[in-house]
């Protein structure tokens, strides 16, 4: 019955996760107008590694790493968030979002792959078509919008499509430490080393220009600060923690299919908040979404068991 509850949760916070990532792209946007993508990144993990780190000092929540293999925990931190968002910082520097939203859709292939060859998880035919259904609800969005994938573009596709690798390589890892670690202890690790790296990077590259009052101030601007407390506490410690609890309790390859929630979740933000068309086309790869990530759930409940078919005896 626990167990049961525990998986139920999970899916409740898979699809708070697609919407907080789906609301994020407005927040980075008003961001990344006002400061370098890595002082940005260093905000927001300070933010999110501050906040938890306000449970863990006054004992409300107890963090146990000794015996455990943190060397394995650091590699997983080095694809997410490290990798992860330094790739699609420098990504979509040489793309368009347009693009980096494409490529990102590609995530749940990827996932889907690497569970198969390093956790061994199987996924039935009707599940890999509901995968592939919401991965082409995506880009039917983007391709009737006219977005395209400019392939001179080499450098940026390369990022962004490692962005897709850091991601699966994540979902992975974190799926497989979830056995030695609670999720509370992974979400810590990850958001400790994510501000640590960020915040040296930042401060030396500053450092040695001689800008650091352009580190600064973005911090006297009110649009600024909110942004980052949404980055910060929803986008990167939230996230963090429920992503890892999700992933603890189902299977990556459907945890993964959830993050194409985000693009109607970005749809329907940018009709609320900036007043954005939602056109036929909207509505029907948002369909091809949802049926996508239901059926991936649904099938997965069934096995497909194929037929034996026996071998005649040499001889016989």
């Amino acid at each position: 019955m626990n167990n049961r509850k525990g998986i139920k949760l999970a899916y409740i916070f898979a699809v708070l996760n697609a919407v907080i990532i789906g609301f994020s792209f407005l927040f980075a946007k008003i961001a990344l107008d006002l400061a370098h993508p890595l002082d940005t990144l260093t905000y927001r993990f300070a933010v999110s590694f501050a906040v938890l780190s306000i449970p863990v000092a006054l004992g409300f929540v107890k963090l146990n790493y000794r015996g455990k293999p943190l060397a394995k925990a650091l590699l997983l931190a080095t694809t997410y968030p490290l990798g992860f968002f330094t790739l699609q910082a420098y990504g979509l520097m040489h793309t368009s979002s347009a693009e980096g939203g494409i490529l990102y859709a590609f995530t749940p292939i990827v996932t889907m792959v690497f569970a198969s060859m390093f956790l061994k998880e199987r996924t039935n035919i009707l599940q890999k078509l509901a995968i592939f259904l919401s991965v082409f609800g995506v880009l039917f969005i983007f391709i009737m919008k006219g977005s395209t994938v400019d392939l001179s573009n080499v450098t940026g596709i390369i990022l962004l499509v490692l962005t897709c690798v850091a991601f699966a390589g994540y979902s992975v890892m974190a799926r497989s430490l979830s056995k030695q670690f609670s999720p509370v202890e992974i979400s810590y690790f990850m958001l400790g080393i994510g501000f640590a790296t960020f915040l040296v990077i930042s401060l030396t590259s500053h450092a040695s220009a001689g800008t650091m009052d352009t580190f600064l101030s973005p911090l006297s601007k009110p649009s600024f600060i909110m942004a980052i407390l949404f980055l910060g506490l929803l986008s990167s410690l939230v996230t963090a923690l429920t992503g890892n609890y999700v992933l603890s309790k189902i299977e990556a390859s459907k945890m993964s299919v959830f993050t194409n929630l985000s693009t109607i979740v970005s749809i329907t933000a940018g009709a609320l908040f900036l007043g954005e068309k939602v056109t036929v086309y909207h509505l029907v790869g948002s369909v091809m979404i949802l049926a996508g990530v239901i059926g991936t759930q649904y099938w997965g409940r069934y096995k497909v068991v194929m037929p034996k078919v026996k071998a005649d005896r040499i001889g016989s």
